[in-house]
């Protein structure tokens, strides 16, 4: 198993414009979330070991920040030709398996994934009130054979902090786990993928 890490997109980026289509084909847009308070971006997929093994953390915190008005995005942007686990039709029977309740959205043209310089799955992007970057890193400690329990406790933490209008840290430990799978000749200049994870 490849480990890849995020290239953490330096904070106080502007949050790169999205338009995208949901499971039943919806278009969800950056500026659907305009009111709300945080923003989260996550670059998922449904066949890699390190998303799998957070899946249930991930559609936890769903649960829990929705209530609290996070706006949560998940993107696939792998390439489904080699990789037919990422298909549409398998992300709609994951996020039912998961009970995911944000978007899941498909990212064909892998275009909004380079804009946010996504290296790999997951890979997590949170954005203030006023669209600027304020954390990028991993979920938590845990990793697929770790021992460590999965808590989220990292990105929850940063999230509280936006949602209490306090600082987050600017130490932040990068998320690690599979590079997200280019077409072929399309892989970013930002990222050289090593492996096939």
């Amino acid at each position: 198993m490849v480990k890849t890490a995020s290239t953490m997109l330096p904070l106080g980026a502007k949050a790169p414009d999205f338009s995208l289509p949901d499971l039943d084909g919806t278009l969800v847009s950056l500026a659907d979330y305009q009111d709300a308070p945080a923003l989260l971006v996550m670059f998922i997929c449904n066949h890699c070991p390190f998303v799998k093994h957070v899946a249930p953390e991930l559609a936890k915190l769903g649960r829990d920040y929705a209530d609290r008005g996070v706006a949560i995005v998940a993107i696939n942007a792998n390439d489904v030709e080699n990789y037919a686990a990422d298909s549409p039709e398998r992300m709609r029977e994951e996020a039912k398996r998961q009970g995911y309740t944000f978007p899941y959205l498909y990212d064909e043209t892998q275009k909004v994934a380079k804009a946010y310089r996504a290296a790999c799955t997951p890979d997590f992007f949170l954005f203030d009130g006023s669209r600027r970057l304020v954390y990028r890193g991993q979920l938590d400690a845990s990793r697929p054979g770790s021992g460590v329990p999965v808590t989220g406790e990292d990105l929850r933490a940063a999230l509280d902090a936006v949602l209490a209008g306090k600082p987050v840290p600017a130490e932040q430990r990068a998320s690690i786990g599979c590079n997200i799978k280019w077409k072929s000749g399309g892989e970013p200049d930002y990222f050289n993928p090593a492996g096939t994870g």
